[in-house]
């Protein structure tokens, strides 16, 4: 008798518990589950990683579907931030939300209407001053901060073939240093013309493989310092010795972009400042985060004669660091900007576009480049911008983006390329010296930094703040 009371309590309490649950109970699903459920309903199939449908609900999800797949994945994926693509027909790749990325077919409509926005010169270059002044306000950069003394700190000189190196910080702003090593060539008298060599974000245990420090790098800059290049080779903020004066988590930050847009100006600023160097002859090139920093310097700084983006200049893709697209520079106006059309404001200035079929330049032989030819074409210049496209290639600095970009600033920088091909008439790049990490410091390995430098990013941002 006492066993079917408690029973009789129990189912009771069971009852009562069901009749009092919320209707988001109710109806809450694993999200995992209401995918597979899309699988059967619709016939379709959904690519994703687990690890990012682990843990989620859906409320009312059944209350969600509609007749139309695409509508339903909408209703179900938006509100945990998430997207999905058509990869093919009925396939779907789900993936979080990007800000920096949109659609291939987005990127491409938007080209056409920036061109259409522009059928004459004038109206180019009223568009070219506008999304210079907005750019360097979103940065941060306006006022542009004073200028103030460099005071270039050199390393000894290393004696190469053909090349010398020494490790330079400069002062960009009062006790910030940018590191870098500056490349010059043994032979002639110049004025010199000089490049600026920027890098990307590809990294390794090994610091000998990092940044600035890896061997592709290290010969893009001999081998331009042997052509007859002064060159110069830096950091990016929050990078390399850049780290002693602030956490390279500051890097993913909107400060990295305002503060390495400004360090690349204190770099011409350096270079012009030096006797061998021709103002007049001024480069830039670098991969990936350092195409970005050479198509914005060009944007931005009407000292750059000659550009070669690598791997980066895409109408769909903004760069996925903070220190790409941290900053609002993209929403310039009300038809907002991408990186082909700040690119583009390098007219009619030569620049060289090189690109692979393995990222988000995939697309520029058939959308970027076209537009990029247009937007010349206005100058009647058509010429002086080039694409070399890889397609089995994928996105690094590799050996013959190398060899496309030596052919490009040796035409028009007026650099002898001959000086660096072998008996066959072939480039060769086996008389580089490619140097470990610690002999391409500045500071050494202890990181011994100048008594006035300052260390944090409130600390530098007061500086900077100071200087406006």
């Amino acid at each position: 008798m006492k066993t079917n009371l408690l029973i009789l309590v129990f189912l009771l309490s069971a009852n009562l518990a069901a009749f009092n649950q919320l209707p988001q109970d109710t109806y809450r699903k694993p999200l995992k589950e209401v995918l597979n459920d899309l699988e059967k309903r619709y016939e379709i199939k959904l690519q994703y990683n687990e690890n990012l449908v682990m843990g989620l609900d859906v409320l009312y999800p059944s209350w969600r579907y509609r007749s139309d797949t695409e509508e339903t994945l909408k209703n179900i994926l938006y509100p945990f931030d998430m997207i999905f693509t058509e990869t093919s027909d009925k396939n779907y790749q789900i993936s979080k939300f990007t800000y920096y990325q949109r659609p291939v077919e987005e990127g491409k409509m938007h080209l056409e209407k920036l061109l259409a926005s522009y059928p004459a010169l004038p109206a180019w270059e009223s568009r070219k001053a506008e999304l210079r002044k907005c750019m360097l306000e979103k940065m941060n950069l306006t006022p542009m901060p004073e200028k103030t003394p460099l005071n270039p700190i050199y390393t000894p000189k290393r004696g190469m073939n053909g090349y010398t190196v020494e490790n330079v910080a400069i002062e960009t702003i009062p006790g910030v240093y940018l590191c870098g090593s500056l490349y010059r060539p043994v032979k002639g008298k110049g004025p010199f013309p000089a490049v600026l060599c920027t890098h990307g974000h590809a990294s390794s245990d090994d610091p000998d493989k990092y940044g600035r420090y890896r061997p592709d790098h290290q010969y893009r800059c001999a081998m331009l310092a042997r052509m007859g290049a002064v060159v110069f080779s830096y950091e990016m903020f929050a990078w390399g010795e850049s780290r002693l004066q602030v956490d390279s988590e500051v890097h993913r930050t909107g400060l990295a972009l305002t503060m390495q847009t400004l360090n690349s100006m204190r770099v011409i600023d350096f270079l012009s400042s030096l006797p061998y160097v021709d103002q007049k002859r001024i480069g830039i090139t670098g991969e990936s985060g350092g195409g970005t920093q050479t198509f914005l310097l060009t944007a931005l700084d009407d000292r750059i004669a000659v550009s070669v983006p690598v791997v980066m200049v895409s109408s769909y893709f903004f760069g996925g660091c903070p220190c790409e697209s941290g900053l609002p520079i993209h929403s310039c106006s009300e038809l907002g900007t991408n990186n082909v059309e700040i690119a583009a404001m390098a007219s009619p200035k030569p620049m060289l576009i090189i690109s692979d079929g393995d990222d988000w330049t995939k697309h520029v032989p058939e959308i970027e480049f076209p537009y990029l030819q247009k937007v010349y074409e206005l100058y009647g210049r058509k010429e002086n911008v080039e694409n070399v496209h890889l397609a089995n290639e994928g996105h690094d600095y590799g050996i013959s983006k190398r060899l496309a970009m030596y052919d490009f600033m040796s035409r028009h920088l007026g650099l002898n390329i001959n000086a660096v091909k072998d008996k066959t008439g072939k480039v060769d790049e086996s008389k580089v010296t490619i140097e470990n990490y610690d002999a391409m410091l500045v500071f050494g390995k202890n990181g011994k930094l100048p008594a006035n430098a300052v260390k944090g990013h409130e600390a530098i941002q007061t500086v900077l703040k100071s200087l406006q």
